[in-house]
């Protein structure tokens, strides 16, 4: 009894008054606009001799409008009166099942500060590293621009500078790159930023859930578990996120990806995104001041992800949502900077964002670029060797149907007698 009373209480606090009559008017509203369109129509184009009949019938008419239920207009009103509220209350009870739902999760889940180490497991080393370096290889590649990429968007504001871009493969979903530069910000301030899960919901209004589910404390990687809010005509979207940042030089390179993981099993609401890939390069670069200090930095991100909308709409809804959600992050991240003052102890995730590996990213691009020559060299050898015992059928095939016509019309026997007749005169 108190766990329902309590379930009562956090729906009510979570779900307000102007939310239900948007939910009576969307279930509503379509049902009596239909029927509005329809007898306007009907009504219109009705034929002449049905004046007639009404007056034929007008007394019976008052017999319909005491029928039993189902007859008459006062019973229709009631009727999708009925429905309209039933809808409603379907949806109410819908959202106190999820509220339940996730108070069972939050159960479930250990809190962040008791999130399982993975530093003493009994794992091998590829199955502790969910985020290896082949994801960061593929950062890299991704984000190349060897690929073709579309502009989309252009736009600066006095202490932020925008570009973006999208590609549209032929499989898969769309890929979205960016370049975003932050005037006066650190790279150590901008990589915190991006993952404290913990001030993120200050900025972003889509994070409705987070939970950290596992880390590492010798390699920095984190098990991270979002729950995203969408609009009212689209279900919330879930999240199993593995991330891991490693560091060469002065430059961060932070990995995100979707990972699996079985003992957190999928759900019908919130729907799973198991696809996902968002990652970037954060490093320092000379601000635009133009007085030659590298006090900006540079952000290059690669995104992409399969949320189960159709490509149309998701790309019409980036494109109108990309500058607001913007102008957010910079917003968040100078609120972020105002609250990282000297003394105020750092949140867990900050904390592991400072955990990186070091990597030597020459040697890394030299192997990736030596393994991209070798597939390119190998791709050749094949095609050449393909060319060389490749048979041209084309010319087999037009050389048989003139040989065929040659023999049908005896002029190849011709030939060849005339050429034997001269080889035996010069005898």
């Amino acid at each position: 009894m108190d766990e329902s009373y309590r379930n009562l209480t956090d729906f009510i606090r979570r779900t307000s008054v102007p939310e239900t009559f948007v939910d009576i008017l969307l279930c509503a509203v379509p049902i009596w606009l239909a029927v509005m369109i329809g007898l306007l129509i009907g009504w219109s184009w009705r034929p002449r001799w049905t004046g007639l009949v009404y007056l034929g019938f007008r007394s019976k008419l008052r017999f319909l409008w005491t029928a039993p239920p189902g007859f008459g207009a006062r019973r229709v009103w009631l009727a999708f009166t009925a429905l309209s509220a039933f809808s409603v209350c379907r949806t109410l009870w819908s959202r106190l099942g999820s509220g339940a739902k996730k108070s069972d999760i939050e159960e479930e889940i250990p809190p962040s500060g008791d999130a399982v180490s993975r530093g003493s497991d009994k794992k091998t080393e590829e199955e502790k590293d969910v985020v290896r370096e082949k994801d960061l290889e593929h950062l890299l590649a991704a984000g190349n621009d060897k690929m073709e990429w579309q502009s989309m968007m252009d736009k600066s504001t006095p202490n932020m500078s925008y570009q973006a871009w999208r590609h549209e493969p032929q499989t898969g979903p769309v890929v979205y790159r960016s370049r975003t530069v932050f005037e006066d910000a650190t790279p150590d301030i901008v990589r915190d930023f991006f993952w404290d899960d913990e001030f993120r919901p200050k900025w972003d209004p889509m994070l409705a859930y987070f939970k950290t589910l596992e880390e590492d404390p010798q390699t920095g990687i984190t098990i991270v578990h979002w729950i995203k809010k969408f609009p009212f005509f689209c279900s919330d979207r879930e999240y199993i996120i593995g991330r891991r940042i490693w560091e060469s030089g002065k430059k961060y390179y932070a990995v995100t990806k979707g990972v699996p993981y079985p003992t957190l099993p999928k759900r019908d609401k919130p729907r799973r995104v198991e696809l996902y890939f968002s990652s970037w390069i954060i490093k320092a670069v000379e601000s635009r001041k133009g007085d030659g200090q590298m006090s900006a930095c540079e952000v290059s991100l690669v995104h992409y992800e399969d949320m189960g909308i159709p490509k149309d709409v998701a790309k019409l809804g980036v494109r109108h949502g990309m500058w607001g959600a913007v102008k957010k992050l910079n917003s968040g991240l100078r609120a972020y900077q105002s609250a990282r003052k000297p003394g105020v102890a750092l949140s867990r995730s900050a904390q592991m964002a400072g955990i990186t590996t070091k990597v030597n990213m020459d040697l890394l691009e030299t192997s990736r670029v030596e393994e991209e020559e070798e597939k390119g060299q190998a791709t050749e050898k094949a095609r050449r060797q393909k060319e060389q015992f490749n048979v041209d059928w084309k010319w087999i095939a037009v050389g048989g149907v003139a040989l065929a016509c040659g023999l049908h019309s005896s002029a190849i026997g011709k030939a060849l007698m005339v050429g034997a007749g001269q080889r035996l005169a010069r005898r």
